[in-house]
């Protein structure tokens, strides 16, 4: 059986479709990879939150997808919006890496409590980490940091940025561990939905032998319970890379236990809840830790960053 892998070009987008091409091949198929430029590797010029958040990596994937020019697309699972086009589907979520954010510097000796004494630049390209870090550090010196992880150490660097926060899985993935100062609480810094996961993305359309090799071979079950729960919520609470929405599951035997919430861009309002329940209800138990987050006061923070991106 063969395959062709389509995947973002940069240097981490192309070991991510790598791992995915070893995971076939280990079972016996054929695979090409393809690389198909996206919106977001395109303009590297605005912060993400004046773009807007809805395909901005994946659109482009998408309509491969749909042409039938690949038969699988690779991504970042937290970079899939909430709703995909009807005609696609995910079909497997790759085993999790650790899902911490972590703090990148050349200064070893730094963390971001003495970033804010020392009025040191932090950079980050997301909203919710800087909706985060506004909240944890108030009076926090922010620069906005876009770019793949070897152009933003470039710009550090070149002293653009004292540090910047990235996820730990890209870190990692790219050897760059040295450059890590500080990990940050996942249960303060609660993670992006999916981060540290690779979502597979096909057509409908495909062949059913070919999903199912692709499920059986890529598909790692625990991940896949978890991601549910989180996706779930996230499209419940209509969120998305340029909206600070958070959320982080945990298998413990049959249950999922869900954490998550949503918080004012600038830092003041965080409204956080949780819901624990069967793993086979995972969709159900992030529709009802949205609906909590939305009646304690969500809504109204979720209104006000709509007006404050218009």
């Amino acid at each position: 059986m063969r395959f062709v892998i389509g995947t973002r070009g940069s240097k981490l987008a192309l070991w991510q479709a790598e791992h995915v091409s070893d995971l076939l091949r280990a079972n016996g198929a054929e695979t090409e990879i393809k690389i198909i430029d996206t919106k977001g590797d395109q303009n590297l010029s605005q912060p993400l939150s004046e773009i807007g958040s809805k395909g901005l990596f994946t659109e482009e994937l998408e309509t491969e997808l749909k042409a039938g020019l690949i038969d699988l697309a690779v991504h970042s699972a937290k970079d899939m919006p909430s709703v995909i086009p009807q005609e696609l589907e995910l079909i497997a979520f790759s085993e999790r890496e650790k899902v911490n954010d972590v703090v990148l510097s050349l200064n070893k000796t730094l963390t971001l409590k003495t970033a804010v004494e020392q009025d040191l630049r932090v950079g980050t390209s997301s909203t919710r980490r800087r909706a985060a870090l506004n909240h944890y550090y108030p009076g926090i010196h922010l620069v906005d940091m876009r770019g793949n992880l070897q152009t933003r150490l470039r710009k550090m660097e070149e002293g653009q940025c004292d540090a910047m926060i990235l996820a730990y899985a890209g870190v990692h993935r790219m050897n760059m561990g040295q450059y890590i100062v500080e990990e940050l609480s996942e249960e303060l810094f609660i993670p992006a939905v999916g981060q540290g996961a690779l979502a597979i993305e096909t057509a409908v359309s495909l062949a059913s032998d070919k999903k199912a090799f692709i499920k059986s071979a890529l598909n790692d079950v625990n991940t896949e319970y978890c991601l549910l729960a989180e996706r779930s919520f996230l499209k419940t609470m209509e969120g998305g890379c340029s909206v600070p929405v958070f959320a982080l599951a945990k298998r413990e035997g049959d249950d999922l236990i869900l954490k998550g919430g949503v918080i004012s861009l600038d830092g003041t309002q965080q409204i956080e809840g949780v819901q624990r329940g069967n793993k086979t209800d995972a969709l159900a138990i992030g529709t009802l830790l949205a609906n909590e987050i939305i009646s304690k006061g969500g809504l109204a923070i979720l209104e006000e960053i709509k007006k404050h991106k218009k």
